[in-house]
């Protein structure tokens, strides 16, 4: 059960949700020539080129988390700040959250890689109608500690991606309550590499706010 505060025009509330579905969304860039261009760089050092552009991951709900702290196995996993598409009873709603996904074992097979980490979501939700006429507008951010030391590790407006109604009307799946998409990330500042905490951080430039998902990665030994 996933808990969220949320944020509607001037009101807030608290809602709980059972997750029905997860649907991870990749490769969501407008530009699709330079996608084709990182699909291609990609290939070269053995990561599966996706199967279509966009592409949708179906993922076990159970990879759903609210935490502070998370468990992966080995040092080969990293985080990817994303937007959330969250279908509660009474309508869509933002979230922010971080595709955490195992590196090593993505070039054996994307999907694979998706399935191995949790899916760390945030507990602040907007409604999604409050914010889709300046989506373009709003900021994706995520930062890192590595060695100690806090970095900035992405950063771009959500125009660089497709919109959530694109998203929705490809993916194949109904939305209905307990449906939740995440939409997709943008590179990384000085290329994927794993970390010690993880910050997702979605500003609303427009109405003045910012929600964030953040937590502690704990690596756990790989005994052969």
């Amino acid at each position: 059960m996933l808990t969220f505060e949320r944020h509607s025009g001037n009101e807030t509330d608290r809602a709980e949700l059972a997750p029905e579905m997860l649907v991870v969304a990749g490769w969501t860039g407008r530009d699709e020539k330079a996608l084709h261009h990182h699909i291609e760089e990609l290939a070269a050092i053995g990561v599966p080129r996706p199967s279509s552009v966009p592409v949708f991951y179906r993922i076990s709900t159970a990879n759903l988390m609210q935490t502070a702290n998370l468990q992966v196995l080995g040092a080969d996993t990293s985080g990817e700040a994303e937007p959330v598409v969250v279908a509660m009873v009474d309508g869509l709603w933002l979230g922010i959250g971080s595709d955490h996904t195992d590196r090593k074992a993505e070039t054996m097979g994307i999907a694979l890689s998706k399935q191995l980490c949790a899916k760390v979501v945030g507990k602040s939700l907007w409604r999604l109608e409050d914010v889709a006429s300046h989506w373009d507008q709003l900021i994706l951010r995520a930062y890192v500690t590595i060695d100690d030391k806090r970095l900035k590790y992405q950063e771009g407006p959500l125009s660089a991606m497709r919109d959530p109604a694109d998203l929705m009307s490809r993916a194949g799946a109904k939305f209905e309550t307990g449906t939740i998409m995440f939409c997709g990330t943008l590179g990384a500042i000085g290329g994927i590499r794993p970390a010690s905490q993880f910050t997702a951080l979605l500003e609303d430039p427009v109405l003045g706010r910012e929600m964030m998902c953040e937590y502690d990665i704990d690596i756990l030994p790989v005994v052969r």
